[in-house]
């Protein structure tokens, strides 16, 4: 509350936009590229692990993983950040 006084404004208009976008692609089908936290089951070579990857958004909800092609130091970082996510998962 202090900082969104210091601010004079608070982040509610960037969240509700985003869910609009995403509530919008699946019902009007529209078949729209958004980032969002999925299942990865073989995508960039990790199963069982949910991380932010662009999706396809439609009708059925994800319609598909986008696979976006990594170079080799993008493909250590993101095996990095699945060991971290895997890490954290396993204290809860």
């Amino acid at each position: 509350a202090t900082l969104t006084k210091l601010l004079g404004t608070s982040a509610w208009y960037a969240p509700g936009a985003a869910v609009s976008a995403l509530v919008q692609a699946i019902a009007c089908d529209q078949k729209k590229m958004f980032p969002c936290s999925v299942l990865l089951e073989g995508e960039y070579g990790l199963n069982d692990i949910c991380l932010g990857a662009p999706v396809i958004l439609g009708k059925n909800g994800i319609e598909k993983i986008v696979e976006l092609e990594l170079t080799s130091e993008e493909k250590e970082a993101l095996m990095t950040s699945s060991e971290g996510v895997r890490n954290v998962n396993s204290l809860l």
